[in-house]
């Protein structure tokens, strides 16, 4: 059985699966474990266990009968979700993402209000999904 785990419904999914796809073995040694490029669904686990899956949104929205409801708000919002991940290197991981078409945030940051020794860099995926990598 997995953990509580996160389901992306995204408007994006080629270019979702393709940037996770690419980006979760090596920053955290995830393994895709269902679905392909084309969706509506994929998976990825880390061992036995499920790390993060994605859905197309309006496949989600049908089987829950929000097909009608507007998907996105008139203008810009605060964010309602991020993806946290540890890792070693921090400037690594950053680049990485980077590299595989995450759009930057905020860099490499020192955060010792937040925690001594807290380090961290939040990038979006392609469909905006804030992304916090942190070192400690």
């Amino acid at each position: 059985m997995d953990a509580l785990h996160p389901r992306l419904l995204v408007d994006r999914f080629a270019d979702c699966f393709r940037f996770y796809d690419a980006l979760l073995p090596e920053l955290i040694g995830a393994t895709r474990t269902r679905g392909a490029e084309h969706g509506p669904y994929a998976s990825w686990d880390v061992g036995t266990e499920g790390v993060l899956m994605l859905f197309d949104r309006t496949a989600m929205a049908e089987v829950v009968g929000t097909g009608l409801l507007p998907g996105e708000s008139p203008g810009p919002t605060q964010d309602h979700t991020m993806l946290v991940s540890r890792v070693a290197d921090l400037d690594a991981a950053y680049a990485l993402c980077l590299a595989h078409g995450a759009h930057p945030v905020t860099p490499p940051t020192h955060r010792p209000a937040w925690g001594e020794g807290l380090h961290t860099a939040h990038v979006r995926d392609p469909a905006g999904t804030l992304l916090e990598l942190q070192s400690y």
